[in-house]
């Protein structure tokens, strides 16, 4: 038994339960258990009675640990802030003493607790670096030893140490959770076999324009729109970009804004709450918050819907956003790269595209030349692609010079991407003994329409026609042979629907 008469005795006893507490908290794997622990220790060696700590959430008080309550009076006890003491200690930052609880309405009594024995209460707010972390409360009964001072003193020394657990506590939980998303996410990326080639490849003055502006934008935090048609690399851009920046420790988040529906593209951009819309059933996190600290690229950004446009431009300009159907205000620190094959200038004359938004994505524009308008580089992608390919299947294949030249006259209408696609295809169905110019006229998709064909074959006789003569003349046979029909048009070609939309835009067909 405590000797109330023994003022030594009470400060040993108070000296040993801090120190209790200060090693049970030191266990952050159970830390709910380790509080409960240190509370059941007040309670014994100081007949503190009732002893709980409330986590502020969303401008409420929830019981986070107690001693002495069972489960129905833990969910009975918790308080709005400014509500009772306990709340009004939240919203004061304050301690707040109840010296009679009997005869005091600032003790509500919620959880049914209040009976002869029990005197006072005393609620101490948990403070950590100016922010509100919850607060402790406890009951002084008639064996209670100190007074009301002392009892302040004690909370406050052990609210500091709960709440400095319980904000470490949160980090750890959060950083384990964004760890866990991240590992998700990459795992989504490989399942869905999304991949680059490298670092990008290229020695034409074109390409060595684009490198020279990376390596100068590169360091800051700068939003960059990469612009070019499909398939000429814009990833690999935003790639180097990041590799080359201060975040490249940091994750590399993608998201290709025409993959993905209006109705789900702003929770794919910012996440949302549990019970958002019907098929809510957990709180996710968007591509935002997976790429706080590194950077975000935005594929196909002409594609997002108005409202998405809204909140993007919010987010540029105060880094912050809420999930949808979310109120809590979520900020973040990342760097946005965007690219688009559209005419986004166009868009906005048509009031397709928020003109505010295109000036904040514009800051450093990066254009990149189809394949067709860099020379040389494509035999050195070629190489590339082919060394690859054969390591990847095992198998030997040469290209013939006049196979080369037939590649190089090519005018690539799914530049890059084709390109990578056309030389497996070409190492999987050809032989080991060489491949001619008419095998490689068999592989390539476009020089199935004749006329494509016989204006490869005749280039060098029809040198005032440029590739985009040609490209833009074999788009209109193909369209005239299939009645205006861009669907079967595209499959003659070998190219996407996507990509003869954009060619008969750019060419005005």
């Amino acid at each position: 038994m405590l000797d109330v008469n023994c003022t030594g005795c009470v400060s040993i006893q108070k000296l040993d339960v801090l120190y209790e507490t200060a090693k049970l908290i030191s266990d952050q794997t159970q830390l709910e258990t380790s509080l409960e622990k240190s509370l059941a220790a007040l309670s014994k060696s100081l007949y503190l009675d009732n002893c709980v700590v409330y986590i502020a959430e969303e401008e409420k008080l929830k019981i986070y640990a107690a001693h002495n309550f069972n489960r129905h009076q833990k969910m009975l006890s918790e308080y709005k802030i400014g509500e009772g003491a306990t709340g009004l200690a939240a919203e004061s930052k304050e301690p707040i003493v109840v010296e009679n609880i009997h005869n005091n309405i600032l003790f509500l009594n919620k959880s049914g607790h209040k009976n002869p024995e029990t005197l006072s209460y005393i609620a101490v707010p948990m403070i950590v670096e100016n922010d509100l972390v919850g607060v402790v409360g406890a009951t002084l009964t008639r064996k209670t030893v100190m007074d009301f001072e002392e009892v302040v003193r004690l909370l406050t020394i052990c609210s500091s140490l709960y709440g400095q657990a319980i904000v470490s506590h949160n980090m750890i939980e959060q950083e384990k959770e964004r760890l866990k998303d991240l590992k998700l996410y990459y795992k989504m990326e490989w399942d869905a076999k999304v991949h680059n080639f490298g670092d990008i490849i290229g020695q034409s003055p074109k390409m060595k324009q684009v490198f020279n502006i990376i390596e100068r934008i590169a360091q800051s935090s700068v939003t960059v729109l990469v612009r070019g048609e499909t398939g000429t690399g814009k990833e690999l851009v935003a790639a180097a970009i990041h590799k080359r920046s201060k975040r490249a420790e940091e994750p590399f988040v993608k998201l290709n804004c025409a993959a993905i529906s209006d109705t789900l593209i702003e929770s794919e951009l910012f996440g949302h709450e549990k019970g958002a819309f019907t098929d809510a059933k957990e709180m996710r996190k968007g591509r935002f918050e997976l790429a706080d600290g590194g950077t975000l690229f935005l594929d196909e950004i002409g594609d997002i819907s108005a409202s998405a446009q809204v909140k993007l431009l919010r987010v540029l300009q105060e880094r912050e956003f809420e999930r949808v159907g979310g109120s809590k205000t979520v900020k973040v620190n990342v760097r946005l790269i965007a690219a688009t094959n559209r005419n986004l200038e166009q868009m906005v004359k048509d009031g397709e595209f928020r003109e505010d938004l295109f000036y904040r994505l514009n800051v450093i524009p990066i254009d990149l030349p189809p394949l067709r308008e860099r020379g040389d580089d494509i035999r050195l992608l070629v190489n590339f692609f082919l060394e690859r390919s054969m390591k990847n299947h095992k198998k030997k294949v040469t290209i013939t010079d006049s196979a080369m030249d037939i590649l190089m006259r090519y005018p690539w209408p799914g530049n890059i991407r084709e390109m990578e696609n056309t030389i497996e295809r070409i190492v999987l169905m050809c032989d080991e003994s060489g491949i001619s110019a008419d095998d490689m006229r068999l592989m390539l998709p476009a020089l199935k329409s004749e006329n494509l064909l016989t204006q490869c074959k005749d280039v060098d006789s029809q040198g005032e026609k440029t590739l985009d003569d040609l490209e833009k003349e074999a788009i209109i046979n193909a369209l005239d042979r299939y009645n205006g029909n861009s669907s079967e048009a595209a499959k003659a070609l070998g190219i996407s629907v996507r990509q003869i939309k954009y060619k008969v835009e750019k060419y005005g067909l």
